[in-house]
């Protein structure tokens, strides 16, 4: 059967990271997009008192050690990162994003910016949007932190943009998250209270797969500058 020349000219911008389509999208980078949605999600919230992040790691083979499948990743003493869609992925962003940290310290005898750290991740997320023979990032990235005495939260997309947020969710159903957010968050909540939030939300968009021992929490605090990962036995209390 003989293909209509729109379809092949619709595949050949659906073959292409680097090809607008007509309608002026960039057909790979919306599919990379939908790839994080199908990845399990990570809320970060900006207390009054720090930056939390409660990552969901998902149901893994019992034959796995669960340390081995950890979410949250430390990129310096006093930033954190989560993501979700090809952790693989992510795995070569924090990676980068470790060696610009440590060199900002050999160089400067002081710790980076949150924010130098998240335009660092977003810059090369953009560039593999607009060199041939590369697909796109199929991963998003959450970076939170404390620049100077307070606390940062940050999230980049595929496309390579990056923004400053209160409070954000990547991953599988996002947009819900962020509409319970939107709703319950507060400046002045703390940690704490951020905490009990991410689980009361995860309780109501995960129903009966809800369990604590699918979940990683990292926190800096903005007095001390140093994350802190709680173990499953201290998330009970928030169950």
């Amino acid at each position: 059967m003989e293909i209509p020349d729109m379809q092949h000219q619709v595949m050949g911008y659906d073959r292409s990271a680097t090809m607008f389509s007509p309608d002026g999208h960039i057909l790979q980078v919306e599919y990379a997009e939908k790839t994080v949605r199908l990845g399990t999600a990570s809320i970060g919230i900006n207390c009054s008192d720090g930056v939390v992040i409660v990552a969901d790691k998902g149901i893994k083979d019992s034959l796995i050690v669960p340390e081995s499948a950890d979410k949250i990743y430390e990129i310096d003493e006093h930033i954190i990162a989560s993501a979700s869609g090809f952790i693989s992925d992510a795995r070569i962003l924090v990676n980068q994003s470790r060696l610009v940290a440590q060199q900002h310290r050999v160089t400067y005898d002081s710790p980076i910016d949150v924010e130098s750290i998240i335009r660092e991740i977003a810059d090369i997320q953009q560039q593999y949007t607009q060199h041939p023979g590369v697909r796109p990032f199929g991963v998003s990235l959450m970076i939170a932190g404390i620049q100077g005495n307070q606390s940062k939260l940050y999230s980049s997309d595929i496309t390579g943009n990056y923004f400053e947020y209160t409070a954000i969710a990547i991953g599988e159903n996002d947009d819900k998250i962020k509409d319970i957010l939107r709703k319950k968050y507060k400046k002045d909540m703390k940690i704490e209270e951020g905490i009990k939030l991410c689980f009361e939300i995860f309780k109501e968009v995960l129903g009966n797969k809800f369990d604590i021992s699918r979940f990683n929490v990292g926190y800096v605090k903005t007095e001390e500058g140093k994350l802190k990962k709680l173990k499953v036995e201290e998330l009970k209390k928030y169950s």
